[in-house]
């Protein structure tokens, strides 16, 4: 190693990092810190600030979605898409054996439960008013594994009374006006097979149940009757709709649908959750990708405020870049020096946005009261929502995302001007002062 090596600084030397902090802190006046890298500073803040609480409620409105979906709905039903009764001739899409399909499916690694359920539409009358209702006919003990019927975010009334009565969502039970212990009066078209053909089925239940699911069009239409009740009612006589299953990873149960079919008979189908809203969840993974590269090209932006602001410094320093060259330092030393300048308005503005960013979504309901009193109506509506709340979900993947990306593109910036310094020819520079 030849003496000269040996006598080198070694890359952002502790000269460098205290050159650079004199040009931080120095007075405008003095060629210091100018009015673009205090906007630059507070535009990479807010940049990061709006991306980690985009990505929070992204993350968290998938999970609220999903849970809504699967607290209340099977992971996958099992259907017959119908056989010819010899004694009437119809198609008949109802399940005769039942308990035997089921005991099969739970054969099924993975598979936690299954169900049989009847259902049909009906009309519900109550207080003079009606509302379309879909009436879910179950056990009281597959009730209680539904989550967000038994453990909702607000109920009233004791699910244990489920056997004498009727439990009806939130939504039904305020379209109906009623309230636990009011009779309704659930009509069916298709009732009494009669001489004269079909008479409505009209039959009067006790609310005993009243649930808030969360998502809209659950708390709105759905009621639960019992399993037995539910036969009666819909002519089901020792026969279900469908099988409800659940699985012990609702992500993976399309992997299951092959093994579920091979345990089922040849005329039953199988349709999972993501097979029901397979169109919502691509939707949301489309508008997850736009707004996270909308949000990028915000930092992006406010990133590029940088480079304003070092080019003025660098322009106000020509004089410190050629005394400093004329004494010895190096194109890299000169740059590292520049570089340490843009980068640390980066880092300052990465550190400020994800500490605001990560009290506003680990705080989000409290940031939607603040603005629900200063505007005067709520922003999240969710009569027109398909879910009650926007949650918020923070992950550190997503933290560590939105910092990487804003100093990526911080460094990324920052180095051209000061590639642009340290090239400045000091002969020209102090010729120019």
């Amino acid at each position: 190693m030849t003496p000269n090596s040996k006598s080198s600084p070694p890359p952002f030397a502790a000269f460098e990092w205290m050159i650079a902090w004199r040009y931080l802190r120095a007075r405008r006046s003095h060629g210091g810190i100018s009015v673009m890298t205090w906007i630059s500073l507070i535009g990479i803040t807010l940049a990061v600030f709006a991306l980690i609480v985009t990505l929070a409620v992204r993350s968290g409105f998938r999970a609220e979605f999903v849970d809504t979906i699967l607290g209340a709905n099977a992971h996958a039903t099992v259907y017959s898409v119908g056989q010819i009764n010899p004694e009437t001739g119809r198609v008949d899409r109802t399940i005769g054996n039942y308990d035997a399909a089921a005991e099969n499916l739970r054969k099924v690694e993975g598979v936690i439960r299954v169900a049989p359920l009847v259902k049909g539409q009906v009309m519900a009358n109550a207080n003079q008013r009606s509302a379309g209702v879909e009436v879910f006919g179950i056990t009281l003990e597959n009730l209680k594994t539904l989550p967000r019927i038994a453990d909702p975010e607000m109920s009233r009334g004791d699910i244990d009374d489920f056997r004498e009565g009727v439990a009806i969502g939130s939504g039904v039970a305020r379209a109906l006006g009623v309230n636990l212990g009011d009779q309704v009066s659930l009509i069916s078209p298709n009732g009494i097979q009669t001489a004269f053909g079909t008479s409505p089925r009209i039959n009067t239940y006790e609310v005993v149940y009243i649930f808030t699911a969360g998502r809209y069009n659950i708390d709105r239409v759905r009621a639960y009757l019992p399993f037995s009740e539910a036969q009666v009612f819909f002519n089901r006589e020792d026969r279900a709709d469908e099988l409800e299953v659940m699985v012990s990873n609702p992500e993976t149960v399309d992997s299951l649908s092959i093994e579920l079919m091979a345990a089922t008979e040849d005329h039953m189908r199988v349709w999972s959750w993501k097979d029901a809203s397979g169109g919502y969840l691509h939707a949301l993974e489309v508008e997850d990708n736009v707004m996270f590269v909308i949000m990028s090209v915000l930092v992006l932006i406010a990133s590029m405020n940088i480079v304003s602001g070092l080019i003025m410094l660098v322009k106000n320093k020509g004089r410190d870049i050629g005394i400093l060259r004329t004494i010895g330092l190096s194109e890299g030393a000169v740059l590292r020096v520049f570089f340490i300048c843009g980068a640390f308005t980066g880092i300052i503005g990465t550190a400020c946005g994800t500490l605001l960013g990560c009290l506003a979504a680990l705080n989000l309901e409290s940031v939607f009261l603040v603005l629900d009193h200063l505007g005067g109506q709520p922003v999240w509506n969710p009569d027109v929502r398909p879910i009650a709340r926007l949650p918020s979900n923070l992950e550190l993947g997503d933290v560590a995302l939105s910092v990487a990306l804003s100093l990526g593109l911080s460094f990324t910036v920052t180095y051209f001007p000061a590639r642009r310094a340290a090239k400045l020819n000091p002969v020209e520079a102090l010729r120019r002062e």
